[in-house]
């Protein structure tokens, strides 16, 4: 009787798995759906004043949806699954630096009315499976920005213009690593770099989970 009231108790609350709705593995993401994900090839994407800017993969399926799932529907324990995703990547780039990772910020409007910033919980992720430390100090986003998605280039780089600031005392004096999930015209990337290069940090990389810009 015991064993079978166990049983009964396993099957009412095993995880269902986000994106096939299988329990067999008990897990937000199930090993058969996280094996569907594409990565980008191990290259360079593109570079932005002097910095490096590397994507994971490919923005399709499974991606899109672990994306908007962390992002926009309160799944916050996808976030182990976007930096695993990110972190295997990285590791296929061999950059034998000691980083500190920088989540992209949201404004404190924004991360009130979502109450957290995605990002940030998948940089404590990245940074348990690499033994970096999480710098959320470092650089602030001070300008409440429009969303960035129906704006052309210019338009973004004009609502970014000012939106982050540099407190230079919270530098841990390592190589600078800015991640964030989507990069589309790097805009975003470019911003922060320029405030960093600007307050005398020049170190830095940019790691993107993916881009509908390949």
């Amino acid at each position: 009787m015991k064993n079978f009231l166990i049983s009964i108790l396993d099957l009412i609350y095993r995880k269902k798995c986000y994106f096939c709705g299988k329990t067999k593995y008990s897990l937000r993401m199930c090993p058969d759906c996280f094996s569907e994900l594409l990565y980008s090839d191990i290259r360079v994407n593109r570079i932005i004043n002097g910095v490096n800017i590397y994507i994971c993969g490919i923005y399709d399926k499974n991606l899109q949806k672990l994306i908007r799932g962390l992002k926009y529907h309160r799944q916050k324990e996808l976030s182990i699954y976007l930096a695993k995703f990110m972190y295997e990547y990285f590791c296929s780039l061999n950059l034998n630096k000691n980083f500190q990772v920088i989540p992209v910020p949201l404004h404190k409007n924004r991360a009130k009315k979502r109450k957290y910033n995605h990002m940030e919980l998948a940089a404590e992720e990245f940074c348990k499976l690499s033994g970096w430390d999480i710098n959320t100090e470092l650089i602030k986003r001070i300008k409440d920005t429009k969303p960035q998605y129906k704006l052309t280039r210019k338009e973004r780089m004009q609502n970014l213009n000012g939106a982050f600031e540099v407190d230079k005392s919270k530098d841990f004096n390592k190589p600078v690593l800015i991640i964030d999930d989507i990069c589309t015209t790097g805009s975003t990337f470019e911003e922060m770099i320029n405030v960093l290069k600007s307050a005398g940090i020049s170190d830095i990389t940019c790691l993107a989970a993916s881009s509908p810009i390949q």
